[in-house]
């Protein structure tokens, strides 16, 4: 599997253990829906680049916190099916784009950690990837329940004294 995490930006940075956190979070989400093996790519980058890539690619002038670009479209709301067979290629899933200062900022916001905070970020990107969606309040109730079931697998979830607002 190759999840790749690229910093455009040089400051703020992940400390080593925010880095294996999201790397071993990134690693479950990707194997729990059969997807061991695909590439995906993280993006950490600044809020100048994450509003243009809002306003290019979802008409919206204005920066926010994540963004994902599936390399596939599936049915809306329904997590995509396992990749094919064992000696294919790996599978492009696509990419996470996360602004950090944007994370940061939120983790002071909302009072917890920016550990806590990218890694929500990430685990809701990689849903996005898989075909998850909130447009509906049942599609919303579904991504928070594996998002939060994610975190607190990792350690990082609501009972771990840890909490993320609702969007």
């Amino acid at each position: 599997m190759g999840i790749i995490i690229n910093h455009e930006i040089t400051e703020p940075r992940l400390n080593k253990e925010t880095q294996a956190a999201l790397l071993n979070l990134a690693r479950r989400v990707l194997a729990a829906y059969g997807r061991e093996g695909a590439e995906v790519g993280i993006t950490l980058t600044d809020e100048e680049t994450i509003h243009r890539l809002n306003r290019e690619w979802r008409g919206v002038d204005a920066p926010t916190d994540v963004l994902s670009f599936p390399m596939a479209e599936e049915e809306p709301g329904l997590p995509m099916e396992p990749a094919g067979a064992d000696d294919a290629p790996p599978e492009l899933l696509g990419d996470v784009v996360i602004c950090l200062p944007i994370a940061l900022r939120q983790a002071a916001e909302y009072g917890h950690s920016s550990t806590r905070e990218v890694l929500y970020l990430a685990v809701h990107g990689l849903l996005h990837l898989l075909g998850f969606d909130h447009q509906t309040a049942e599609e919303r109730r579904r991504m928070r329940d594996a998002e939060e079931k994610f975190l607190a697998e990792a350690g990082w979830g609501r009972n771990n004294g840890e909490d993320h607002a609702e969007e």
